[in-house]
């Protein structure tokens, strides 16, 4: 199995000494990737429902830094050489997907092959609808979206014509070093799990239970052969939370757990409050818990 981190992209710690000084030892302490998720803005009033908690409510107040996830990116791929690089999730509809497609492989140019997109929807109305996709349509949006990124990633003369984007004789470069780049796509509705099948090439589930898992694996089962495709052809991940006052054999338990449903990639999300803190928690992870899996 392998073990990703998320890294500090908001609040206090979002800054330039943190960033680089977390990268450059999770890669020495043998960590497989790095992710930063996404948010553009932070309304002063959001009506959406949060989904990672029981109240709904979003965690993270308006004036909270958070940085761009391409670029921080960016930033950390220039100081790491074997790491990979991922978003946990990339929301499609915060950007055109030509431009979007042009980030990506801009940072796959610089970091050959490293780049992973974790790719959703999104859940917040307010923020989706600033940029001009209406809500009730993101999944569809978000579709078209993934096959325009992927036409910029293979086709030297790129060209759509679709219900939302549409253009002509376009030519997108860098391409990808290795010609694409992987989608690992969030969710777990029906929906998300038929996009997975149909356009993905891993699933991303968010703060799993091996209960939740099992269901969510089934579901996902069941939207590949109606699409004729193989599950095994899917890479498996999981992005699950770590906290600070690590109990090993809890962790062992529950990582195993999702290891024997077929997960193969573990995003894990620690506190933010600092560099010597966030090190501090996945020293010991890796130290004592990493080795008994």
């Amino acid at each position: 199995m392998q073990f990703g981190c998320h890294l500090p992209v908001y609040g206090p710690a979002a800054t330039r000494e943190v960033l680089l000084g977390f990268a450059h030892r999770m890669e020495a302490l043998g960590y497989d990737s790095l992710w930063a998720s996404d948010h553009i803005v932070i309304p002063y009033a959001i009506a959406s429902r949060y989904p990672y908690n029981p109240t709904g409510d979003f965690p993270l107040a308006p004036a909270t830094t958070f940085l761009e996830p391409l670029v921080a990116l960016g930033l950390v791929a220039g100081v790491t050489a074997r790491i990979r690089l991922g978003t946990t999730v990339l929301v499609l509809p915060h950007r055109h997907p030509v431009l979007a497609a042009k980030m990506l492989a801009t940072l796959d140019h610089l970091a050959p092959g490293r780049v992973i997109l974790g790719a959703g929807v999104g859940w917040m109305k307010e923020e989706i609808e600033l940029f001009g996709v209406p809500y009730k349509q993101r999944g569809a949006w978000s579709d078209e979206a993934i096959r325009v990124m992927k036409s910029c990633w293979r086709d030297e003369r790129v060209s759509h014509r679709g219900e939302f984007v549409r253009f002509e004789g376009l030519g997108v470069a860098p391409k990808p070093a290795q010609g694409t780049i992987p989608i690992w796509i969030g969710g777990h509705t029906p929906r998300a799990l038929r996009r997975v099948a149909t356009l993905g090439d891993g699933w991303h589930a968010a703060f799993p239970s091996a209960a939740k898992m099992t269901a969510g694996l089934a579901d996902l089962a069941t939207a590949c052969r109606q699409v004729g495709r193989d599950l095994g052809s899917l890479t498996i991940s999981a992005r699950v939370g770590l906290p600070a006052r690590q109990d090993s054999a809890v962790l062992v338990r529950e990582i195993r757990e999702l290891a024997e449903l077929g997960v193969s990639h573990v995003i894990l999300e620690s506190r933010v409050r600092g560099l010597d803190d966030m090190t501090a928690i996945y020293e010991k992870f890796a130290r004592e818990t990493r080795p008994r899996i």
